[in-house]
């Protein structure tokens, strides 16, 4: 299945993309893609809805705005420099062992809403990624049962202000979770909609002309890996996002850098996850 929301912010109702490219609105369903949905049997009853009643539901607008794939999640865990080019584009090494960070909730947003360049950002970068949504408690989970706890898959676009994040102390994840900084989507599919989370092309341009261009193929440390390594340190709740870092192509690896300003735009996707459109714009 791939799962949508749609509505205005903070008034999205639940809805299904079908293999016919309908939109329907799955408000009678009578759930939110939340913990409760996604912890529970929700897939299931979901797709049990959707056989009986996806021929008579309502259709979404075509002009509907989409919002983020799943309701606030407890935590979005990151992973940094997940793939070898981009950690040497960074000036990093390669890391030994997944490198997490967080990335505040607050800063998630429907995949074409605007991106927001935050008051006084010098050095707003983007970042597109694979992301997964964990679908059962997971707590020290070993990499042969990792898959059992993966919901889906989604597109994420990881903003960051490198600044914030590099040059101002502390950890990451100041320059991470500005507002607007993680449109998910456009849909959540399934796994059984991806044939491999770990062989999946992926690019994102920038006011059109490509900036990234890799697959997930690349990825140091595997999804199953993830999930297990994670587990280990804290315990992951259904609707948990995880994202899995980005390929070589930043803004911060050009010389000179290059970094988003007013008016520009970018656009991104991964095989089989769809495509996403923001527009940047000044903070008020």
């Amino acid at each position: 299945m791939k799962l949508i929301r749609f509505g205005l912010p903070d008034q999205e109702k639940p809805g299904l993309l079908l293999p016919d490219g309908r939109r329907i609105d799955a408000s009678a369903f009578g759930s939110d893609y939340d913990e409760k949905f996604f912890g529970g049997d929700g897939l299931a009853r979901l797709a049990a809805w959707a056989a009986q009643n996806a021929a008579s539901a309502p259709t979404v607008d075509a002009n509907a705005r989409l919002g983020p794939v799943i309701t606030r999640p407890s935590k979005i865990i990151c992973i940094g420099l997940n793939y070898a080019d981009h950690a040497k584009e960074s000036g990093a090494e390669i890391p030994k062992e997944p490198i997490l960070f967080f990335k505040a909730t607050s800063s998630i947003t429907g995949p074409n809403d605007p991106l927001v360049i935050p008051r006084h950002s010098r050095k707003t970068d983007w970042e597109v990624e694979l992301a997964f949504v964990i679908g059962k408690k997971a707590s020290y989970v070993s990499e042969a049962d990792a898959m059992q706890h993966v919901a889906g898959y989604v597109l994420h676009n990881d903003y960051s202000e490198r600044e914030w994040q590099l040059e101002r102390g502390g950890q990451w994840v100041k320059g991470k979770s500005c507002d607007s900084f993680a449109p998910l989507g456009p849909f959540l599919a399934t796994p059984d909609e991806i044939a491999d989370s770990n062989n999946l092309k992926m690019w994102l341009k920038v006011n059109g002309t490509i900036r990234q261009n890799s697959t997930t193929a690349q990825m140091i440390f595997k999804v199953p890996q993830l999930v297990s390594y994670i587990s280990q340190f804290m315990t992951l709740l259904p609707g948990d996002v995880i994202s899995t870092g980005t390929p070589p192509g930043v803004g911060l690896g050009f010389k000179p850098p290059v970094f988003l300003q007013a008016g520009d735009f970018v656009e991104l996707g991964i095989e089989g996850l769809g495509e996403s459109r923001q527009v940047a714009i000044a903070a008020s």
